[in-house]
């Protein structure tokens, strides 16, 4: 009896799971069906799920028009996403350490202001960047909008880190203080080691947010550094909505995330379990 329970429960409990699953990837679902429909069959009343007339125009269309931003939009998401979080591990990693391995009384107090930036909203921010922005000539600049997704990521990064540090024993650190080690030699040649699966789950979470961010880049940017998020946004006119069209990109600006999330995925689950089991 209590095996036919336990059974029972397991099978529940997969169900259960595989139904939050579709419900998680049905969004995902839908926007790549709709970016092989036609404008007609994407706008249709009742929906048309799978019974419609397969077309890869959008697609054509958004690679062969003399217009197409794609490509470089593309190379500015990358170059953005890595440029910014490079310089945010550089400042993020001896941050993370001081608070971990040498806090003070007002360590815990720094950790929460920092994650109580998170929750203001982004437009509260938005006039002040604005003019900064404007004084400075940083509007529709890589390294503008690079600052912002820097800045943003930063609290993050941080705390990431600090948790990852913090499951790392102290003993090992004082054992190479003992030797001589400096805290530079430290951070590179004892820390980073070992806490690689944290760091580069830390940068993977962190390229992703970069990668999504949107409020920023739709009113910062207008050509030359618009990365994919305001590529999509093009789609989107005062004429209305090309829902096709929008599906189709949509598609093509999350296909390089969703690639890098899948073949990192091992690495990822890793870095978050990473301490966990002692």
């Amino acid at each position: 009896m209590a095996v036919k329970q336990t059974m029972g429960k397991r099978v529940g409990m997969t169900a259960l799971a595989w139904a939050v699953a579709f419900v998680i990837f049905f969004p995902i679902l839908w926007t790549f069906l709709t970016s092989f429909k036609s404008e007609g069959d994407a706008s249709s009343i009742p929906p048309q799920f799978l019974f419609f007339q397969w077309t890869t125009e959008n697609y054509r269309e958004i690679f062969n028009s003399t217009a197409s931003q794609y490509i470089p939009a593309a190379i500015n998401s990358i170059i953005l996403c890595l440029g910014a979080n490079l310089v945010g591990l550089i400042v993020g990693v001896p941050a993370a350490w001081s608070m971990a391995f040498a806090p003070t009384g007002r360590t815990k107090d720094i950790l929460l202001w920092m994650l109580s930036t998170k929750m203001m909203p982004a437009v509260g921010a938005l006039m002040p960047v604005l003019f900064i922005f404007q004084m400075f000539g940083l509007i529709d600049t890589r390294v503008g909008i690079g600052f912002i997704l820097f800045i943003g990521d930063l609290p993050i990064l941080i705390w990431m880190l600090y948790t990852y540090f913090k499951e790392i024993p102290v003993d090992i650190l004082e054992a190479a203080r003992m030797d001589g080690c400096t805290v530079t030699s430290e951070i590179i040649y004892i820390l980073t080691p070992l806490a690689v699966p944290g760091i580069a789950s830390t940068m993977l979470i962190a390229i992703i947010l970069s990668w999504n961010e949107a409020f920023w880049t739709l009113n910062l940017t207008a050509v030359k550094a618009a990365p994919l998020t305001f590529f999509i946004s093009t789609y989107s006119t005062h004429q209305g909505a090309f829902f096709a069209s929008l599906s189709a990109a949509s598609m093509l600006a999350i296909a390089p995330i969703m690639i890098l999330g899948w073949f990192s995925q091992k690495q990822l689950v890793r870095g978050l379990t990473f301490g966990a089991v002692k």
